[in-house]
Formats: structure tokens, C-alpha cells, sequence
């Protein structure tokens, strides 16, 4: 399978959450956050709304103010980092959808092919 290189780990400082385009056009960013040795990958698509809306306010603020959940400022929802699960807002029952991650021996970060077309929703 296809991938398109991201980023590299050290991009992404510890408890930070930041915002990638995995090509130009692309319509979507991939929020990648960093927790210990732990990256996860979501696409900054809200799912409140039928096509997504994007989660930040500003470039790269993708935590809440405590830094414990994925927020979207638009809406107020929380997202559980771990799952993508939404805890709190009008989405509840739904979730961000996952962007699987590989790192090589360097450190940096690709992302599937399709990735820079997704759905912003996963239903």
C-alpha cells in the first residue's frame, strides 16, 4: 500500500497535538498527538456536522486547556485521545475517525495513500 510521509516524531513535542497536510491539496489536516512514546491519528474533522468541521481555532490548538482531550473549539465537543471517542458535546456516540500511522527506523511518520481523500466522517 501507498504512503505519504507526514512528518518526523520529534515534530510533534511531548503532550502536544499538531495538524499535517498529507499532500497540498488535500482536504483535510491529520492531527497527530504525542503522549510518551504514544502517537495516535485522527483526521481534523469534527463529526458534529456532516463533512467535518475543523477542529481548531488557531493553527495546532487541538487540546483543550488542559491538554487531556482533543477539542473542538467550533462546537465545544471533547474527544478521548485514546479512542477518538466523543465525551462531551452534540456528537456523543460518535468519534474521530483514525489515521493509521508507520514510523521507520528515522522516525518519520507516513500516512496511507487514501488519507489525503478520506471522508472527513467516520460513521
Amino acid at each position: 500500500m501507498a504512503s505519504l510521509p507526514l512528518c518526523h516524531r520529534d515534530d510533534i513535542p511531548e503532550g502536544a497535538a499538531r495538524g499535517f497536510l498529507p499532500l497540498p491539496d488535500a482536504p483535510r489536516r491529520v492531527i497527530v498527538v504525542r503522549r510518551g512514546t504514544r502517537l495516535d491519528a485522527y483526521m481534523d474533522a469534527c463529526p458534529h456536522y456532516t463533512g467535518g468541521t475543523p477542529m481548531a481555532w488557531r493553527r495546532d490548538a487541538y487540546l483543550n486547556g488542559e491538554g487531556t482531550h482533543l477539542a473542538c473549539h467550533a462546537h465545544g465537543a471533547l474527544f478521548d485521545i485514546d479512542t477518538g471517542a466523543c465525551v462531551s458535546g452534540p456528537c456523543l456516540g460518535r468519534k474521530l475517525t483514525r489515521v493509521a500511522l508507520t514510523e521507520d527506523q528515522a522516525g518519520y511518520l507516513s500516512v496511507p495513500a487514501h488519507v489525503a481523500g478520506r471522508a472527513a466522517r467516520e460513521e
